[in-house]
């Protein structure tokens, strides 16, 4: 379930393994939009595995297309009946990204579905908070065996053990040429997997690889997932559903 560099104990109401790698299989993206899914895939084949067939008849299920948001994959946890909690900025879409190009595209036509998400979670039996989450809180829970699923800005994130970052907005036929420039915001899903406090490290899975687990700097990392356009969401999973 993990592994510490060294005896670790609860003291002073925090977990104190100064190391935790969990085993979360790694499953590739196949498409620009689907990093969501992909991370949810992990997430299930580490907690509760199911069967390809039956994880795409729960996105048909749940109405999932090409713009999947956190709250999407927090009912999609649900509906396996996996134990979750949800922590997010802001209880629905916030209206500022209407402008920003990342969320411009899909923005008039997810709005109202998102915030209805939002408004029936608590009836529905999905766990989400209205708060922000500290780095600590993140590895207390690694530390008990359980993962999360976090949203980042991905032009911020920078893995410490890969030569070239991956362009998240290109997945193109080989010998097709890519004209998108760097945008300021580029959202992303991970699933974070453990960590060194040693070193001031996080480790992760990011689903657009499917060959390494990826390593940032815990000030990296903080960077990133609470970068604006993310509301700090991060989607806990337990291992004991």
């Amino acid at each position: 379930m993990k592994a510490s560099s060294e005896a670790g104990g609860y003291i002073d109401g925090s977990w104190k393994d100064d190391a935790v790698q969990l085993q979360v299989p790694l499953v590739q993206q196949l498409y620009h939009w689907d990093c969501g899914l992909a991370c949810a895939k992990m997430v299930l084949r580490y907690v509760h595995p199911i069967s390809d067939e039956e994880f795409q008849a729960i996105l048909w299920k749940l109405n999932l297309t090409e713009s999947v948001w956190t709250i999407d994959l927090a009912y999609l946890m649900h509906h396996i009946g996996i134990r979750h909690r949800l922590c997010t900025q802001t209880l629905g879409v916030d209206r500022g990204y209407r402008n920003q190009s990342f969320y411009r595209k899909h923005f008039d036509t997810e709005e109202h579905r998102v915030n209805q998400l939002f408004a029936k979670a608590e009836t529905t039996g999905v766990v989400v908070e209205k708060c922000s989450v500290t780095a600590q809180e993140i590895q207390d829970h690694l530390a008990l065996g359980h993962t999360a699923i976090v949203l980042v800005n991905a032009v911020l994130l920078l893995c410490d053990l890969c030569s070239t970052p991956v362009k998240y907005c290109c997945f193109l036929p080989i010998g097709q040429k890519c004209f998108c420039r760097k945008p300021d915001y580029q959202g992303h899903f991970i699933v974070v997997c453990g960590y060194n406090k040693s070193l001031g490290c996080i480790f992760y899975n990011n689903p657009a690889y499917a060959d390494r687990v990826c390593c940032t700097s815990i000030i990296n990392f903080e960077e990133a997932r609470k970068s604006y356009g993310t509301d700090e969401d991060i989607l806990f999973v337990y291992k004991d559903s």
